[in-house]
């Protein structure tokens, strides 16, 4: 990133880009992208408020505005991989059809997965308040078998009694929740009511520990993370007194702090084992597709 810093910068400029500022944010965009991806669209934009930056944008709704068609430019003209750029937020509906058993086989090949948490010491899942937040941590998730809920800001009561009775069926060891979400005055409650909905449908048997992994006031001061003021007229949560919005935290910053708490609960080895079980196993359904009728191709 030194390519691109300017430590001791001034204030932002805020009158109207020219060619070789438009330019010089496009690069700053496309280094972040390229030192970690994906990434949200506000992900990137709080890293190009930094104000060491050559050409930083303001922290408003306008300089968000500004990064979002940036990237956009960036996208179309071929410079930044589409997959560089999460967006949970939309998604589409498909109907899969096969030419055969053989080709239903072998399509469905790469989802075998081993069962990674048969000895593990507990039943982990993570939720997040957003989509977009969940379209950032799900490869991360997909790779380490953990269940991912993506609540949408308050979760509705439908879709926690869901998943608390996905757990009372199928849980039979102590289960971790790990929560991700913004700091401000609906954010740190939140979590508190998605807890208090699960635990109120949860059986007496499924011991459940309930953790928000972020944002958290210590971690606002260890990644000196950007802030902006309460609304005034909310008044809800007095305590919070400046708002941190979870994709504030760098995205690889996130993705290792889950990674590393959710790893814990997983026997020493059994992430590499899986996976060796997993490419002997798939071995062996991709011959036995060859001897099923439908399209080999």
């Amino acid at each position: 990133m030194s390519t691109i810093q300017n430590y001791g910068a001034g204030p932002i400029n805020r009158s109207r880009r020219t060619r070789a500022r438009v330019e010089q944010l496009d690069l700053q965009i496309l280094a972040v992208l390229c030192e970690d991806h994906p990434q949200s669209i506000r992900h990137v934009f709080y890293r190009m408020t930094d104000p060491r930056l050559l050409e930083p944008v303001e922290k408003s709704d306008l300089g968000y505005r500004h990064v979002q068609h940036r990237c956009v430019e960036l996208r179309r003209q071929g410079k930044l991989p589409y997959h560089w750029i999460s967006d949970a937020s939309r998604r589409g509906y498909f109907v899969d059809t096969y030419s055969g058993a053989g080709d239903f086989l072998k399509r469905v090949t790469g989802f075998y997965r081993a069962d990674l948490w048969a000895d593990a010491a507990a039943h982990v899942e993570v939720w997040v308040e957003s989509r977009s937040l969940a379209g950032v941590i799900q490869a991360d998730c997909e790779e380490l078998a953990v269940s991912l809920f993506p609540c949408g800001g308050f979760s509705s009561i439908t879709f926690a009694h869901e998943a608390a009775g996905f757990m009372n069926r199928h849980v039979q060891k102590p289960a971790v929740i790990y929560y991700l979400g913004d700091y401000d005055p609906a954010g740190v409650l939140i979590d508190q009511v998605l807890e208090r909905e699960l635990r109120e449908h949860l059986d007496p048997h499924v011991d459940m520990r309930f953790v928000r992994l972020a944002i958290t006031e210590e971690q606002i001061s260890r990644y000196d993370l950007p802030t902006k003021p309460r609304k005034s007229g909310d008044r809800r949560s007095q305590h919070v007194k400046e708002t941190v919005e979870a994709e504030a935290m760098p995205a690889r910053e996130l993705r290792s702090l889950l990674r590393e708490h959710v790893e814990s609960w997983l026997p020493a080895g059994a992430l590499q084992a899986a996976k060796v079980a997993e490419a002997s196993e798939r071995e062996q359904l991709n011959r036995m597709a060859l001897l099923l009728p439908g399209r080999k191709s």
